[in-house]
Formats: C-alpha cells, sequence, structure tokens
C-alpha cells in the first residue's frame, strides 16, 4: 500500500481530492498546488488584476476544504509571513 497518496494539480482537481479523501480516509493525502497555478496568480497580482494575498489563502483553503491533509505549495514561505503578521 501507499503511504501517502497525492493529488496534482490541485486546484483543477479538487472534486478528485474529494473523491480520493471520501474512498480512503484512513490514507494521508497530499495535494500539491502546482507552478502554473502558482505563476497564474502571481502574473495576474503583478499587473494589479487580483490581490495575491487573498487569492492564495482563498485558494489554499479550497484545497484544504476539499480533504488534503498536506498541501505542498510555492506559497509555503508568503503563508508563513503573512500568518506571522496575522493575516
Amino acid at each position: 500500500g501507499a503511504d501517502i497518496v497525492m493529488v496534482k494539480p490541485a486546484l483543477a482537481y479538487l472534486d478528485v481530492i474529494r473523491m480520493v479523501r471520501d474512498r480512503w480516509p484512513e490514507v494521508p493525502l497530499a495535494a500539491y498546488n502546482v507552478s502554473g497555478e502558482f505563476s497564474m496568480v502571481k502574473a495576474a497580482a503583478e499587473r494589479g488584476w487580483l490581490d495575491e494575498e487573498s487569492v492564495a489563502l482563498e485558494s489554499l483553503t479550497a484545497i484544504r476544504r476539499a480533504g488534503a491533509d498536506f498541501i505542498l505549495t510555492y506559497w509555503a514561505r508568503d503563508v508563513a509571513k503573512w500568518a506571522d503578521r496575522g493575516a
């Protein structure tokens, strides 16, 4: 058996994350928020089209809500900074 199941890309497969969680609730479930998902938000934020922090946190919340136990993300350091300041 597997020690962990990983779903990638995370945002495109939120439904798969939920199905895996429901089918194998005892197995640790990771989701990989891939570079394309990250880059898309970064580029839009740089152009002033959206607020990176808000969209990043909402995206990560959606992944967690879908059922992921772990999220691998390029926003890890940013999220830690945002959490430190009480975002």
